[in-house]
């Protein structure tokens, strides 16, 4: 159970990091720009299916996405079952 708590916690944190990277415009060829392309091939197949049942609210001149906070605390729920 040690080593399914310790990937929950550990997405958590990638999922945290994915969303701050995404408020940073970086090349792609910078090594943050790297970093937020590899996250995002991480991150993009597990959000996807949320962001289809839950679209980004509309704020003024843009959007609040809520498919990230939905995830964590989707993954925190999973993870004070089974841990």
């Amino acid at each position: 159970m040690g080593l399914i708590c310790g990937i929950l916690q550990i997405l958590q944190l990638v999922i945290l990091a994915w969303v701050v990277l995404s408020w940073i415009p970086v090349s792609s060829d910078h090594p943050v720009g790297r970093a937020q392309i590899a996250i995002d091939r991480l991150v993009a197949p597990v959000i996807g299916p949320i962001r289809k049942v839950i679209p980004p609210l509309r704020l003024g001149g843009g959007y609040l996405d809520l498919s990230p906070l939905v995830l964590i605390l989707g993954i925190a729920l999973i993870s004070r079952i089974i841990c």
